[in-house]
């Protein structure tokens, strides 16, 4: 491995205070102390085997996932604009390689979920960590404007149909696969992925499960790499990205549209 050991506890703790549940202004801690950074070779073994060209979205997700033919899923691409302090985000939602990660967002977009929720976590850096990390949002229980933010990062998006929260599971697609890999984190140092965390990238966060996200997001404000096989990256800012990097904690998403692409969000029973 290139890293020192120096450098991989640094990366390491940075990837566990970037799991949902319980956050502060300073980390989103985990249910665990420790990390989800684990590569294992049944994520490789897994990617490996999906090769199989797959003749629509839904048949090579529903087919091998349990319980994901209930979620939705976007079959292509969409534009979703973001509205915060009246200055537009726009970012491209990639549903061709993150299906149901992109096809939960923009479902939720569509529902008016994240109309009127709060950013509770900004880290632009510090002179200890000067490195920009992510501007955090999207827990509903930021939509009570009483609800004290140092608590917030615990909340999911809770389905009214179900009356259960929908969490959606990890997907993230290694290059030269043609579907993704679901459930498990893998080494994206041996194995690039196909949405990697560059500057502007949007992505869920989550809590040690992998298969914990639900309405969470977050902005990269730097390229942050090693992420990468980790959390689920479901599109890029294309236009705005000044705006991000504007957020305070506690600004609000004044409103969330599908500007393009709605017709390519299938959900179930379509």
């Amino acid at each position: 491995m290139r890293l020192k050991i120096s450098q991989f506890l640094v990366s390491l703790a940075i990837v566990s205070a970037l799991m949902l549940a319980g956050c502060s202004t300073q980390q989103v801690a985990s249910n665990s102390p420790s990390a989800t950074s684990t590569a294992t070779s049944n994520a490789t073994e897994a990617s490996t085997k999906t090769t199989t060209e797959a003749t629509s979205v839904s048949q090579s997700t529903n087919e091998s996932v349990p319980g994901i033919a209930n979620l939705p899923r976007l079959e292509g691409k969409a534009t979703v604009v973001l509205t915060v302090k009246s200055s537009p985000i726009t970012i491209e939602v990639d549903g061709t390689n993150a299906p149901i990660t992109a096809g939960n967002f923009v479902d939720l977009v569509q529902k008016g979920a994240y109309d009127g929720l709060a950013f509770h976590r900004v880290e632009r850096g510090t002179p200890e960590k000067p490195q920009p990390f992510v501007v955090q949002g999207g827990d509903p229980q930021s939509k009570d404007p009483k609800f004290p933010i140092d608590q917030l990062g615990t909340g999911s998006y809770i389905d009214p149909k179900t009356g259960n929260i929908r969490y959606i599971p990890l997907e993230i697609k290694a290059k030269g696969s043609n579907t993704p890999v679901y459930n498990q984190t893998f080494d994206a140092t041996a194995q690039p992925v196909v949405l990697p965390h560059k500057q502007g990238a949007v992505a869920m966060a989550r809590s040690q499960s992998p298969d914990s996200a639900s309405s969470q997001f977050y902005f990269a404000l730097a390229d942050i790499g090693f992420l990468d096989g980790n959390y689920a990256v479901f599109g890029y800012v294309t236009q705005g990205f000044d705006v991000v990097n504007k957020i305070q904690q506690g600004d609000r998403i004044d409103s969330a549209k599908v500007t393009q692409g709605a017709e390519n969000l299938k959900t179930p029973g379509q």
